[in-house]
């Protein structure tokens, strides 16, 4: 390999995406693992359907993205993208290949939410 695909590979660079392409990735992806990194009281108030809350904030938050399969494909999320993309970076760094971040967050989202 050369020096620039070295310097390129799994570089933990986590890919941005707008919430349209978000979506239609996450829904077409047989493989997608829907992650939202915010806190317990965010996720309640409102949230993305079938997503996982692991919180980036918890001092466990890498220990419980361990315990992920590393061969499925991570689409994650929080307020406004900033700490989402933060674990995707980590993710990235633990192994993990294919990470998605939510870019706007879910104040940017326009598709399907629940709250409790």
């Amino acid at each position: 390999m050369g020096i620039l695909s070295n310097m390129f590979q799994n570089n933990g660079s986590v890919e941005n995406l707008d919430a349209a392409t978000f979506e239609k990735k996450l829904k077409e992806d047989e493989k997608a693992v829907l992650i939202d990194v915010r806190t317990k009281a965010e996720n309640m108030e409102v949230r993305i359907p079938n997503s996982k809350l692991i919180d980036l904030m918890n001092p466990r938050f890498t220990d419980e993205i361990e315990k992920l399969d590393k061969s499925k494909n991570y689409y994650v999320y929080c307020r406004s993208g900033n700490r989402s993309y933060h674990a995707g970076r980590a993710m990235k760094k633990l192994g993990f290949e294919n990470v998605y971040n939510l870019k706007p967050g879910i104040i940017g989202w326009f598709g399907e939410t629940e709250s409790n």
